[in-house]
């Protein structure tokens, strides 16, 4: 072929196929009418023609008979993501292989940007040990493919690759078979798929989250990862010409299965499955290298050299096969492997390993045992000078040990604040410590648990079981976090985070529960313990008085003590979601970066090393966003060399689904921390005035959002009306509860649920509303408005924060799409009210439209993100039928239709809708 295979033809090719299945499957009828829809749809796109008459072709249609055809549109988009992802992975190729410099985001870019800047290698060098970055993948699951689906997709990218090649190449008879192979692997794939329910029968439980995020561990991380920490390191020891202690900068967490907040369903066993399953998939993992390490040292000691302590470890190997008496390389890889099956039969159970030739051997104690026998051989083959041995799979195995140890990732408990409160406020009852702990205040909150971690003695005598269940069962999860670090090591719980922190007491009280199992020890006023205790600042007050709170949390000798036995290093999480429903998106973005400032000043000021764990999701609303720009645009000082973030949804797939999206992410991640660390990335002339600008902006966003969100007696109603809210907690997409209660008001509801609404109406509004008011204001108030925009201007020019709020608020835009949100707005009982919020939400969507090519110079939202402009342009034609459809189920569902038929269809949109979208919550 002599023409490049494109996008498009890639979508056609897979739509082309994927009618001919639907054909083949439903018959033509069923295929005229997809067909009808995808044509009247592209003509929409193409404003050939009005939305009506697609409104029309389904307007009363039976619910059997547009059940296929949403089915066909969510499937179509599932085919336009898998094309994207494909060209987007060949051009990052292609770009590779061109000799062009590297593209930001990528380790070769930075080294490039540290030369060039004049860093030293001894700076790097002393940063290193310091160096965290920590993908924290969470129990919030708004992945809406099931496993069968992404499965699927997997093997027809595969077959895709395959295609490309074939096309690329010379073309004859054997070729053109192979592609007729191929074709009908694809058809076969997509049969299937089209038989398989898209949605879910039951709602997964915690056991099956778990298993999803382990999914990923095997598909790109437990490679990548070590990958990556050796290349780094390998990189210093180039620069130095000496070597460089070995570290793991990246280093994994999770709260699937121990984030209890709001989830009555995560319990100790969760906990202890969560904990077992992840050192089993690490430990045989390591089991599965050391095998094929085992065949691949063949070296014989009447060719090579072995150290003295090479040969002890291979005596204790207990392999006494007479053709591998030369081999002790086999042989001591063969005891550390006995050893190894030995650890997994210990810690994780017998029926996990085969066969009972370890049982000669004794597990291992620990994993620096075992990165200690690893060490041994890695020795002795570079005193042999065969480094190209040792620097191969070996060097990825210890990498691989210093990065996962026995426990594969960092789990992570966190619970609410009140709900800390409730449970000491009965145990402290019970123990007659205090009649109600609740009722007391601040300060003397303070000074119970400040005397009560004074104390070794514990305040639950053993084995009561008298309190009651919420109680018990956030006992119960301590009590299991403590035996799993007892099992797998200290890291396999380090870190207790208390959401909705909003004062001293409530970051106290989690620490009385950790000394109550152990996890921390009373010394007078210098208690010790191995877990990090961290508030989640969450909403925008709470955000201002961050730094206040630490202050006086580090008052308190206690705690100061407590503070410095860890390292002096203070962790703090940032809410992304609450602020923003809350206070809306620009004063959302303004309190986290100016509180990033404060507690930067405060750490300072007390010697205190500051790491951030930001909680962002997959949506801009939830502090979604590229992840190398967002960590580039925090304020300087708030990144030290360690950041830690949470990875969502259909984001961990997106990101972690495949190893060379997956290095391509990590490696983005770990840029931008080292850059952010060492260089400065801020290039504001006059910080003053940026911030004043920034906080007019945010006092005047925030008064334009509070309007319709707090203030507006009528928006409760039209959210709950105009959106598919309700129906939201009927697609089985994950665990927790949609919402803490009936929704009254904007606190009543989480963040996943109130971003996926706004985002299957298409309406956005979590990632833009208020900002155009703001910016338009701010102009006019000035005498001379142009220059005012010309100032807004260059502090996009030269500020990656502001220029990044208004990237990340393009790309919702982008999305959204107001001819359909007025569609959702006609499901609203009250005319009024649909027709008064509609008309605010328009009028702010134009005006910030306005504002944003003004401010920015650019005519249209996305012209700087050319690949997101065609992915949005590719995939629009797709979303217009399944919101149509969407809208007309909801309205015939909520007029009494409740027949399952009508259910499972606007299950089904919302499903195909957040596919398409690529961000459901």
């Amino acid at each position: 072929m002599d023409q490049p295979i494109t996008l498009q033809d890639d979508i056609r090719y897979l739509g082309r196929i994927l009618g001919q299945v639907i054909a083949q499957q439903e018959g033509s009828e069923v295929f005229d009418l997809v067909e009808s829809a995808r044509r009247r749809a592209f003509d929409v796109a193409g404003q050939k023609a009005e939305m009506s008459a697609l409104v029309e072709m389904f307007r009363d249609i039976d619910p059997d008979r547009a059940e296929p055809v949403i089915r066909a549109f969510s499937h179509f988009a599932l085919m336009a993501n898998l094309a994207e992802d494909l060209h987007d992975e060949q051009t990052r190729l292609e770009h590779r292989h061109s000799g062009a410099p590297a593209p930001d985001s990528t380790l070769e870019a930075t080294w490039a940007k540290f030369k060039e800047a004049s860093v030293a290698a001894e700076t790097l060098a002393e940063e290193l040990p310091h160096t965290l970055v920590a993908p924290v993948l969470t129990a919030h699951p708004t992945e809406t493919r099931r496993r069968t689906v992404f499965d699927a997709q997997k093997h027809i990218a595969k077959a895709m690759r395959r295609r490309h090649r074939l096309l690329g190449a010379p073309q004859n008879a054997y070729t053109e078979r192979d592609l007729e192979a191929i074709d009908a692997d694809i058809r076969r794939r997509l049969t299937v798929l089209w038989q398989t329910a898209l949605i879910r029968v039951a709602r997964p439980r915690i056991e099956d989250e778990i298993e999803v995020g382990l999914r990923y561990y095997k598909i790109s991380l437990l490679e990548e990862i070590p990958r990556i920490n050796l290349d780094v390191v390998a990189r210093l020891r180039q620069a130095l010409g000496r070597e460089v202690e070995p570290h793991a900068i990246i280093r994994p967490g999770s709260w699937i299965g121990g984030d209890h907040d709001g989830n009555p369903y995560v319990t100790a066993e969760t906990l202890d499955y969560a904990t077992s399953r992840a050192a089993s998939t690490v430990l045989q993992h390591y089991c599965s290298e050391l095998h094929k390490l085992e065949h691949e040292l063949s070296i014989s000691d009447r060719m090579s050299e072995v150290s003295v302590d090479l040969y002890a470890l291979a005596e204790l190997g207990y392999n006494d096969v007479p053709s591998r008496v030369d081999e002790p390389y086999r042989r001591a890889i063969h005891g550390i492997r006995g050893r190894m099956l030995a650890t997994i039969t210990h810690l994780i159970g017998p029926d996990v390993v085969e066969g009972k030739w370890h049982r000669a051997h004794q597990p291992y104690g620990s994993a620096e045992e075992f990165a200690t026998d690893l060490a041994v051989v890695d020795a002795s083959l570079r005193a042999s000078r065969d480094d190209i041995i040792a620097d191969d799979r070996l060097a990825r195995l210890r990498s691989a040990v210093q990065s996962f140890g026995f426990h594969l990732y960092s789990m992570d408990i966190r619970q609410n604040s009140e709900s800390y409160e409730d449970v000491l406020t009965e145990i402290f009852s019970v123990a007659r410590v205090a009649e109600d702990y609740r009722s007391l205040g601040e300060e003397e909150k303070i000074a119970l648990l400040v005397k009560e971690l004074e104390t070794p003695r514990p305040l639950v005598p053993t084995g009561y079981q008298g309190y009651g269940e919420v109680t018990n069962r956030e006992l119960g999860i301590f009590r299991q976090a403590a035996a799993a670090v007892e099992r797998f090591g200290a890291e396999m719980v380090p870190h207790c985070i208390i959401s909705m922190a909003e004062s001293v007491s409530d970051i106290l009280e989690p620490m009385v529960l950790l000394k109550e199992v152990g996890l921390i020890q009373a010394g007078g006023d210098a208690p010790t313990g191995t877990v990090d205790v961290i508030p989640l600042f969450e909403t925008i007050d709470d955000l201002n008085a961050g730094a206040s709170i630490l202050e006086e949390l580090w008052k308190i000798p206690l705690y100061r003590e407590y503070l410095r036995q860890r390292g002096d290093t203070q962790e703090v999480m940032l809410g992304y979601s609450d602020s923003n429903k809350d206070g809306g998106y620009f004063a959302a973005n303004w309190a986290l970066y100016s509180g990033e400032m404060d507690l930067v000043r405060v750490c300072r000021s007390n010697g205190v090393r500051l790491r951030l764990f930001h909680g962002r999701g997959g949506t801009v609303g939830r502090g979604g966003g590229p992840s190398y720009d967002a960590i580039l645009a925090q304020p300087q000082g708030a990144v030290t060399g360690s950041v830690r973030i949470t990875e969502q949804g259909e984001i961990i797939s997106a990101k972690y689904g495949a190893r060379d999206t997956a290095r391509w992410n990590l490696e983005a991640l770990v840029s931008a921390t080292l850059e952010a660390s060492v260089l400065d990335v801020n290039d504001l002339d006059d910080p003053q005035r940026a911030y004043e600008i920034m906080a007019w902006l945010s006092k005047a966003s925030q008064d334009k959002y509070a309007a319709l969100a707090h203030e507006d007696p009528g928006f409760i109603q039209y959210f709950t009306e105009s959106t598919p809210l309700q129906e939201i907690g009927a697609l089985n997409i994950g665990s927790r509860p949609s919402s803490r209660k009936q929704t009254e008001t904007l606190g009543d509801l989480r963040a996943i649920p109130w971003v996926l609404s706004w985002s299957q109406s298409r309406v956005m509004l979590p990632g833009w509303f208020g900002v155009g008011t703001a910016l338009h204001q701010w102009v006019e108030a000035g005498e001379d408005p142009e220059a005012r925009i010309q100032e807004l201007r260059a502090l996009n020019e030269s500020w990656p924060f502001f220029n990044s709020v208004l990237s990340n608020m393009a790309q919702v835009m982008s999305k959204a799409e107001m001819s359909l949100a007025r569609l959702y707005a006609d499901l609203i009982g009250d005319e009024e009210v649909a027709a008064r919020i509609y008309g605010t939400i328009k009028e702010e969507y134009d005006l910030t439209l306005e504002m944003f090519e003004r401010v920015t110079g650019r005519e249209k939202l996305l012209a700087d993100n050319p690949s997101l402009a065609r992915s949005v342009r590719s995939r629009y034609p797709y979303l217009l039928p399944l919101n149509i459809i969407q809208v007309e189920l909801l309205r015939r569902y909520r007029a009494g239709d409740q027949r399952d038929s009508v259910a499972a269809g606007i299950q089904l949109t919302m499903n195909g809708l957040a596919t398409a979208l690529r961000n459901s919550g």
